[in-house]
């Protein structure tokens, strides 16, 4: 169990990065600047609007301190890779989710390291385990910005050869993670059992008030239907590889999963089961619009 968590789930965040890294473009990136409105709002959404639903969900289910932790960290993780597949299911933008996924990503290394510092202090006090944010930005760098880098790189270099990378190595990137994350609940049963009946609805309730919450306020500041799709699915779909490595991080080597990296597990489970029927009915306005 010792390897799966110090060896093997780095190995899963990074490949994951690195498969975002290569359905990057420099175009991407020039989208902040050319449609600021419908960016805005979605990183907003992103970065504040989640972290404040997920401190109150937390409360309000009176989760123990350790999961509260837990669950803001995976509240302060950007967007997964998998959902710029899930904006494109759904007849979203998807250009608009590439640009989330990876400036938010970029942003995350920075912002990581110190909410997660200030919500270890608020819930967990005294027992709080120091955390160190130089150290835990320079690892976050390594895993996250390094690969991104590198396939982003591959992209500008050799943008055929990336793009049929990219399929490659997406699929390995999902089927290591679900792999990693079935072998560390499962090494944690007695841990997830006992916690599930709090935290499971926590982390439901979240995902579906977050992808609600996208696509009401894109409907309040007048966004395009597509737009709000991308910001509702970018909400939705959090990297729980990213939550759960910041937990083991902060752990300090735990040789099991520990419960700081729990919400991130389990919701990259049910964040699946919760958002792809929601996808669906959103791929179901594209078809109905198309009829009328």
């Amino acid at each position: 169990m010792e390897l799966v968590i110090s060896l093997l789930l780095p190995i899963a965040l990074v490949i994951i990065m690195f498969s975002l890294g290569l359905g990057l473009t420099l175009a991407d990136f020039q989208r902040v600047v050319l449609r600021p409105r419908a960016f805005l709002l979605g990183a907003f959404s992103q970065i504040v609007l989640l972290p404040v639903v997920a401190y109150v969900l937390a409360i309000l289910f009176r989760l123990p301190p350790e999961l509260a932790v837990g669950m803001m960290i995976l509240s302060f993780a950007p967007g997964g890779p998998s959902s710029n597949l899930m904006s494109k299911l759904a007849g979203g933008d998807v250009a608009l989710a590439i640009s989330l996924t990876g400036v938010t990503t970029l942003v995350a290394i920075f912002t990581v390291p110190v909410l997660t510092g200030l919500a270890a202090d608020h819930f967990m006090g005294i027992e709080a385990s120091s955390v160190d944010v130089t150290s835990l930005g320079l690892s976050l760098a390594l895993l996250t910005l390094a690969p991104v880098a590198a396939g982003l790189g591959l992209r500008y270099a050799r943008p055929a050869f990336a793009l049929r990378l990219e399929k490659i190595v997406s699929r390995i990137a999902v089927l290591f993670f679900a792999g990693v994350v079935i072998w560390a609940l499962a090494s944690n049963w007695s841990i997830f059992t006992d916690n599930l009946p709090t935290l499971g609805p926590a982390l439901v309730l979240l995902n579906v008030l977050l992808m609600a919450l996208g696509l009401g306020l894109a409907r309040l500041f007048s966004l395009s239907l597509p737009e709000g799709k991308a910001i509702s699915i970018e909400c939705g779909i959090q990297n729980a590889a990213l939550g759960m490595t910041v937990g083991t991080l902060i752990a300090g080597g735990a040789s099991a999963l520990p419960a700081v990296s729990l919400p991130s597990g389990v919701y990259g489970i049910t964040m699946y089961l919760v958002s792809i029927p929601i996808v669906l009915w959103m791929r179901s306005w594209r078809s109905a619009a198309a009829a009328a």
